[in-house]
């Protein structure tokens, strides 16, 4: 009977510290996605980067372009010429659709990076109003509740968006 007040006294005891360290923490969260495309900066970057996409697409189609024609020009010609000529020309060819393979990899790695570069400050400024924004409220946690991400399956607690928008001035 000691041994079973014991257990008992000890479960009690379990359970006690595991409630009061529950309601001791307090969850949030947000859906950080949806605020960041939510702000001008971000509209703005979007602008920049479509801006900068298009010229290189503009590029990309001229160098196209200039392939295409000099293809046909060469398959045209191709009876007239020597067989060296040929052979040159052919070099010639492969060599700028080489090129434009290069060109096209570099401008998406350059549209990749300008990307970055451009949302990396507003990534750190809403983050730093998340932050700013929990503990001002007393918030342990903040969970990101971007739909499908697969992190917060039911997000009951406090939405923090439209403080931090708020925090924001949007």
């Amino acid at each position: 009977m000691k041994q079973f007040k014991t257990i008992l006294f000890a479960t009690a005891l379990f359970l006690g510290a595991t409630t009061l360290s529950t309601a001791q923490s307090k969850v949030a969260h947000i859906d950080s996605q949806a605020l960041i495309g939510a702000m001008p900066e971000t509209k703005a970057a979007q602008a920049e980067i479509e801006k900068l996409e298009k010229t290189y697409q503009v590029a990309i189609e001229e160098m196209i372009a200039e392939y295409q024609n000099k293809l046909k020009r060469y398959d045209a010609e191709a009876a007239s010429q020597t067989d060296d000529e040929n052979a040159k020309r052919m070099t010639e060819v492969e060599t700028m659709q080489r090129s434009i393979r290069e060109y096209q990899g570099q401008a998406q790695e350059d549209l990749q990076k300008k990307q970055f570069d451009l949302l990396k400050p507003i990534t750190e400024k809403v983050k730093a109003a998340i932050v700013k924004v929990a503990k001002a409220q007393g918030f342990d946690y903040v969970l990101e509740s971007t739909p499908n991400n697969g992190i917060v399956i039911m997000a009951d607690g406090k939405d923090l968006i439209a403080d931090v928008k708020k925090e924001l001035g949007i």
